[in-house]
């Protein structure tokens, strides 16, 4: 697991810089997110450098069974840290359980900790509340139980159909439990999400055509795929550097994310950002919500959260002086990270303290280059207006070289001009104007990837950032 940078100390009371705290309180009607991390697992999967501990590394003094009382103490930090800042959310838009495998924990306490966050702030009307899952985690029981105490959605780790393939993984579920694990969620009222990893040692091209085909026959509305990428520290860097197994090629994964993109965009579940389909008004707001900057408070070890300056007449409140950061420039934002131990994270949060382990403040320039590397992801695409002159230079080259959308870069046509998790498609609205200018009317020039720019986005957000 990669170590967590310094940063700035976090107070004992987790009080946000006074900087962040708006000169009024306000409940802010702006989207806010929670996610609630679950750090267990039966066992550790060799690419997994996620903050996630079996049994046998948790050691004493971690208590898997006292894990909800544990977050809800957070969560009731959560809600005064907030609101001694005046920064109170009107209701939390989305919740996300993650992990780890949350559902290693009874249901019960899972639906406890959603009551907690419930009673901190109230959720939304609509809420999203969404819970991973290994398909050998759940039965038909514990899934009704999480759909009565408000869960939507459970998003359930499948990876691939192939034995072969999910035995290089360590993953241990069966594969033809799937159909079983997604008809039970659905019967409970539960939108399904399948997760999907391709570029694994030795999975072939018909290997993935057979994990996509299979995802799709059992009708579910989402599904995500990602390129195993092999991280330093983990088993599979091991086995790689003792030449057991071989680093995932590129020209081959870029292959197989073509033959998803087909095939899920065949079956009626368009992209709707660069790893992620699924069928109109079922996307995975939560997660929009961080590539759309919102607010949220990472709750459990390891957790990471982020609050946005406050705006008035949507220019920043000036800083009140020295604290942490220059009185001539305010911060966009703060960004803190928990302590990634379980028993470490406990035994702060007994002693009335918050478990942060360091922060961070993000400096504007910071934030516009978040906001463009995350923003470009998505299907609805970047505002020009965003960018700096030199990035709208840049547009006319990536249009040229088949990485950004011409028309799009006109403003006309936009694809995926919609709101994710809303139902509405995009328009195709006319507009005026040449690549790098927003144009004029309703039309707005946005940078929106082509496939082919969706597999070197890195290389995209490189340009419109130079």
């Amino acid at each position: 697991m990669p170590a967590l940078p310094p940063g700035i100390p976090v107070p004992d009371d987790g009080g946000l810089p006074a900087w962040a705290r708006p000169s009024e309180p306000v409940v802010t009607a702006q989207p806010f997110g929670v996610y609630v991390h679950v750090p267990f697992c039966t066992v550790r999967c060799g690419y997994c450098d996620f903050n996630t501990y079996t049994a046998s590394e948790l050691g004493g003094g971690a208590n898997q069974a006292a894990y909800a009382t544990t977050a809800l103490r957070e969560v009731s930090l959560a809600r005064q840290v907030l609101s001694d800042a005046g920064r109170s959310p009107a209701a939390v838009s989305t919740v996300f359980f993650g992990g780890g495998t949350p559902t290693m924990l009874p249901a019960e306490d899972l639906a406890r900790v959603l009551t907690g966050i419930r009673e901190a702030w109230g959720l939304a009307d609509g809420a999203e509340v969404t819970t991973e899952a290994n398909p050998d985690s759940v039965t038909p029981e514990s899934l009704r139980v999480l759909a009565d105490a408000g869960f939507t959605r459970v998003s359930f780790g499948m990876q691939s159909a192939v034995p072969h393939v999910l035995a290089t993984l360590e993953r241990t579920h069966d594969p033809l439990r799937i159909p079983d694990v997604v008809r039970w969620a659905r019967d409970a009222g539960l939108d399904v999400s399948l997760d999907l990893i391709y570029g694994t040692p030795g999975e072939s091209l018909d290997d993935w055509r057979t994990s996509v085909e299979a995802a799709l026959a059992t009708g579910v509305d989402h599904v995500s795929a990602y390129a195993l990428v092999v991280e330093p520290g983990t088993k599979m860097a091991a086995q790689v550097r003792r030449g057991e197994v071989s680093l995932p090629d590129e020209d081959d994964q870029a292959a197989k994310y073509e033959l998803a993109d087909d095939l899920l965009t065949a079956a009626g579940l368009r992209w709707y950002e660069v790893s992620n389909w699924s069928r109109s008004g079922r996307e995975c707001r939560h997660n929009v919500g961080y590539w759309r900057g919102d607010d949220w408070w990472g709750v459990g070890p390891g957790a990471h959260s982020y609050v946005s300056a406050p705006t008035a007449g949507g220019a920043p409140v000036p800083a009140p002086g020295p604290d942490e950061t220059p009185a001539a420039e305010t911060p966009a934002g703060v960004r803190w990270w928990n302590v990634k131990h379980p028993r470490a994270y406990a035994t702060r949060l007994e002693a009335g303290h918050s478990p942060g382990a360091g922060r961070e403040l993000l400096t504007r320039e910071e934030a516009h280059l978040e906001r463009v590397m995350l923003g470009v992801r998505l299907r609805e695409g970047l505002d020009l207006g965003v960018l700096s002159a030199q990035g709208r230079t840049a547009v006319a080259g990536l249009v040229a070289r088949g990485l950004l959308d011409g028309r799009a870069a006109l403003g006309v046509g936009t694809p995926g001009t919609g709101t994710p998790g809303t139902g509405t498609p995009g328009t195709a609205t006319p507009g005026t104007g040449t690549p790098g200018a927003r144009t004029s009317g309703a039309g707005t020039a946005r940078a929106v990837l082509t496939r082919r720019g969706r597999l070197l986005a890195d290389a995209v957000v490189r340009d419109l950032t130079a």
